[in-house]
């Protein structure tokens, strides 16, 4: 049970940012023994893949807080956060069970791989859809405080899911309240612009 919620925690992690949970779980898993990989998951501690996870994590911090290139980047990113998620899944879920998922290939199991995919899938298309809503209402100004708060919601998310994994069933259907809210503000959004046209145009528009 325990392994399932870090990995869906992790997994919820990367739908907002995929380098922290990574990060998270390899600096943890290097630095103390509270999270020790199985052999197909210890490259994560590897100091070169940290360092290269950092310098990733700038990028992606700074991409993300400038309207429209944060559109942009949530694209590069629908290959990237899913991947990301199904890692940190299967080395999260792997670690606390003693079984070494990775190895699918000699009897093992895909399945939280293939979890962590799609739980950061759906975080992601959440995100991804919001933020050029939120940058149209707020003018630009919004995306990246919201922005930033995701990627400290992402944060203590990893954390969470590590140290204190039965937290995440408190932290999980918050994310997902916050989530469909701005799924409803987007489609309010899209009504009132529907119904300006309308009214501009002088006839009902057809969509």
């Amino acid at each position: 049970m325990l392994e399932i919620l870090t990995g869906t925690g992790l997994a919820s992690a990367a739908g907002l940012n995929a380098y922290v949970p990574l990060l998270v779980v390899g600096l943890i898993a290097r630095y103390t023994d509270l999270l020790p990989l199985g052999a197909g998951w210890q490259w994560l501690e590897n100091p070169f893949v940290l360092i290269l996870l950092g310098v990733l994590l700038v990028l992606e911090f700074a991409a993300d807080k400038i309207p429209g290139v944060d559109s942009v980047n949530d694209v590069v990113q629908t290959i990237i956060r899913p991947t990301s998620g199904g890692i940190t899944f299967g080395a999260g879920a792997s670690a606390l069970s003693g079984a070494d998922l990775a190895t699918a290939a000699d009897g093992g199991s895909w399945w939280p791989v293939v979890s962590g995919v799609v739980i950061a899938l759906v975080f992601h298309g959440l995100k991804a859809v919001a933020r050029p809503v939120l940058n149209a209402v707020t003018f630009g100004a919004g995306g990246p405080i919201v922005s930033t708060v995701e990627d400290v919601v992402s944060f203590f998310t990893s954390i969470l899911a590590v140290l204190v994994p039965i937290l995440i069933l408190v932290v999980l259907p918050l994310l997902l309240l916050v989530a469909a809210w701005a799924w409803r503000r987007r489609r309010r959004r899209r009504a009132e612009r529907r119904a300006a046209a309308e009214t501009d145009s002088g006839y009902p528009g057809y969509y």
